[in-house]
């Protein structure tokens, strides 16, 4: 990939567009970029990623970006493709910065998890990072394809957290994974009480159906006990009045997450209702996922 100004200009560009009801596929066309609508039915967070990472065959680095995560500068791609100087760098993520209509939860969560220095976490750090040491966002993130593609690739049928599964996948594989504060995009949610809990229900699945995950980095309370403390710090700071509401947000999410880690002894009808992302559980996707 070449690294000159002008990105979209410069570089093939792939959008995938789960038929949605705008014009984007008709505006992306007119940019130059190169179109690809599925059915809604036919999306799938790891699978549709993985027909990208396959098809443009001709890139060393792919960029993946979601239609919500808006460049806070116009060399921000060019910041996060700049990590891969590195030959041992498998994969790379942005900064996440809050929306300007952002929530104090929503502020901290990117804060949290979005901090303003570049890191990286090598194959000798999983233990000690814990589950967030395969952290990745597909919101903003890139790949060396073919380190991905030989470890792997993306998985299919995930209910969601292909990223946090491919990014595991290269750390198993002996790769790097880097993250560069200095590249900036803004996307954030403002998530409902009811949103958080069945976010945190499919994160749940997820752990439980690539639970090797959890087996190679050690387990995930671990981290979620640190998110509520500095989330509390973080409130009680700004807005103290809305510490109450967080503390039932974050039982909610707790208690969502352990349903999804037990989501095998709950009737299906039942995880249609408690899960964010149903179409997730037509019968075809009653399978395993795996390491």
């Amino acid at each position: 990939m070449s690294q000159a100004k002008g990105t979209i200009e410069r570089l093939p560009t792939l959008v995938i567009d789960s038929s949605s009801d705008d014009d984007t596929a008709r505006l992306a066309e007119q940019a130059g970029c190169q179109v690809r609508v599925i059915e809604r039915r036919h999306f799938d967070h790891g699978a549709t990623r993985d027909w990208a990472l396959r098809t443009l065959h001709d890139c060393e680095i792919v960029v993946f970006l979601t239609q919500d995560a808006l460049p806070a500068t116009p060399d921000a791609i060019d910041r996060l493709v700049e990590v891969f100087r590195d030959p041992a760098v498998g994969a790379a993520y942005g900064r996440q910065l809050p929306h300007v209509d952002a929530t104090p939860l929503a502020a901290h969560a990117r804060l949290f998890n979005y901090p303003p220095r570049s890191h990286r976490v090598t194959p000798a750090d999983m233990k000690q990072r814990g589950i967030k040491a395969a952290f990745l966002s597909n919101s903003f993130a890139a790949y060396r394809r073919r380190a991905l593609l030989e470890a792997g690739g993306f998985p299919h049928d995930t209910i969601l957290g292909e990223d946090m599964v491919a990014g595991a996948r290269l750390l198993k594989a002996g790769w790097q994974l880097a993250y560069c504060a200095e590249a900036c995009v803004h996307h954030s949610h403002n998530y409902s009480w009811g949103q958080e809990f069945r976010r945190y229900f499919d994160i749940g699945v997820m752990h439980s159906r690539e639970a090797w995950i959890l087996v190679m980095t050690g387990r995930a309370e671990g981290e979620g006990r640190r998110f509520v403390v500095s989330e509390l710090r973080y409130l009680a700071r700004r807005t103290p009045w809305a510490i109450p509401g967080a503390l039932v947000r974050n039982a909610l999410k707790y208690l969502g997450y352990r349903l999804g880690r037990g989501e095998r002894r709950l009737p299906l009808p039942l995880k249609r209702r408690l899960s964010m992302h149903r179409g997730y559980w037509r019968p075809r996707r009653a399978t395993r996922g795996g390491g």
